[in-house]
């Protein structure tokens, strides 16, 4: 029988990834990474047992939490990337020729390196672009202390558990706030909302209190078992989500840009929310 790696994020539930060959397996000071080769979903990445991302589906991830609010502000300069050290957020961020500069700051470089090696299509010489700026530290030590100012922010981290768990807290939503320019947007991903709803009701009474405008918008992303997986996103104004379509259009068209999934119809309707999800957040 082939090995599998059986995720077990949710209790009483799990998926399972067959296992072809080992690429990569070492547990660094922060957590246990293992990079493989599967079945169906091409080249894959867990963090402590639970997959981070595959070759097969990271693109639906990566262009929504990227392209949504880029499109949304339009002019944004300069962008800061908490987390993400697969390098797809990189290379998406990257591809809208109005940003300047790229700030990411991942906690182990050993994630990065393994990444660039074992999935290099995730980043596709992001880190080689002159644009990009990498931060090797804790993401809510950065965002407390740095002077720089950004347009959009964006938290690619893990679940709340582990090294994860404080980017989904009060002081790091306070930290994103004190670092975004005036109209700057902040987006993260916030889980699978059917087998993780206090994720959910617990960000949006977080960033309430911190921001005019909080929402979430959704993508379907097979890997991310269970449903849909919510983003959190937060501005001080509700304009920039409440963008009409032709002007989604123009920008998208002018960006030059080719997806896989996003498109500006998408965009708008991603922030249409499910009953339940509507519910669990008193709206």
């Amino acid at each position: 029988m082939a090995d599998w790696l059986n995720e077990t994020l949710h209790q009483g539930y799990h998926q399972g990834f067959e296992i072809r060959e080992v690429l990569f397996e070492n547990k660094t000071d922060h957590q246990h990474l293992i990079i493989f080769e599967s079945g169906s979903f091409g080249r894959v990445m867990a963090l402590d047992g639970i997959i981070q991302t595959t070759e097969r589906d990271e693109f639906i991830y990566h262009e929504m939490l990227s392209h949504v609010p880029l499109f949304a502000h339009g002019q944004a300069k300069d962008v800061l990337i908490i987390g993400g050290g697969d390098g797809g957020l990189l290379r998406e961020v990257l591809k809208h020729p109005e940003v300047e500069r790229v700030v990411q700051v991942e906690i182990d470089q050993a994630v990065i390196d393994m990444c660039v090696k074992y999935l290099p299509n995730h980043s596709a010489g992001a880190y080689q672009n002159p644009r990009a700026e990498i931060v090797i530290g804790d993401g809510i030590d950065y965002v407390r202390n740095t002077d720089r100012k950004f347009d959009v922010v964006l938290s690619d981290s893990t679940d709340p558990i582990g090294p994860g768990e404080v980017l989904f807290t009060s002081p790091f939503y306070e930290g994103i706030k004190r670092s975004l320019k005036p109209g700057g947007i902040f987006a993260a991903q916030n889980g699978v909302a059917f087998m993780q709803p206090e994720e959910v009701s617990t960000t949006s009474k977080r960033l309430s209190p911190l921001f005019a405008d909080t929402a979430f918008y959704t993508a379907a992303v097979p890997t991310y078992v269970g449903g849909i997986m919510t983003f959190a996103w937060a501005s001080e104004s509700s304009a920039p989500r409440e963008l009409d379509l032709p002007t989604l259009q123009q920008r998208f068209k002018q960006s030059g840009i080719k997806t896989r999934y996003y498109n500006p119809a998408l965009h708008m309707g991603s922030f249409a929310l499910p009953q339940y999800l509507v519910d669990s957040l008193g709206q």
